[in-house]
C-alpha cells in the first residue's frame, strides 16, 4: 500500500509540473529574468502549492501519527547552518543556471530532452559527491 501510496503522489505531482509547464526551464528561467522577459507564472505555481500544502499540514499533523507511518518523520534541528546555507545556495544556484530543479526535472525525463538528462546525470554526480565527502569529514566537525 505505501508503494501505490508514493507512486500515486509522485504521478499527481509530476502531472502537476507537467500541466503548470515547470518542466520547461525557459519558463523557470524567465521567472529569474526580472530585467527582461519575466514571466511570474512561478510565483502563481508557488502559491497554489502553498494554498493546498498550509491547510493540508495543518489538517494532517492534528493526527496522532501517518496513516502508513507509525510516526511523522520531520527535521529536528531549527539550526541555520553553514551546510544548510550552502546547500540552499548550491540549490538556488544550480536551478537558476539550468532551469530544472529535481523536482520538475523527473517529470521532465518524459520529454525525452538530453538536457533534462544531462541535469539528471549532474544532479547524480552532485549528490554522490556530497555524499563521498560528508563520508570523509570526521562527525565531530558534520554535527556542529
Amino acid at each position: 500500500m505505501r508503494l501505490v501510496s508514493a507512486f500515486a503522489i509522485g504521478l499527481i505531482f509530476g502531472l502537476g509540473i507537467a500541466v503548470s509547464g515547470m518542466i520547461n526551464p525557459a519558463k523557470v528561467l524567465n521567472f529569474f529574468d526580472l530585467a527582461g522577459t519575466w514571466d511570474p507564472s512561478l510565483a502563481f505555481v508557488m502559491a497554489g502549492a502553498l494554498a493546498v500544502v498550509i491547510p493540508g499540514y495543518r489538517l494532517v499533523f492534528r493526527r496522532p501519527a501517518p496513516v502508513l507511518e507509525p510516526a511523522f518523520q520531520v527535521p529536528q534541528s531549527r539550526v541555520i547552518d553553514q551546510r544548510l546555507i550552502l546547500g540552499s545556495a548550491t540549490f538556488g544556484i544550480g536551478w537558476g543556471i539550468a532551469g530544472f530543479c529535481p523536482g520538475g526535472a523527473l517529470p521532465a525525463l518524459g520529454t525525452g530532452d538530453p538536457l533534462v538528462l544531462l541535469f539528471i546525470a549532474a544532479l547524480t554526480a552532485g549528490m554522490l559527491s556530497a555524499r563521498w565527502a560528508q563520508a570523509r569529514t570526521p562527525s565531530a566537525a558534520r554535527s556542529a
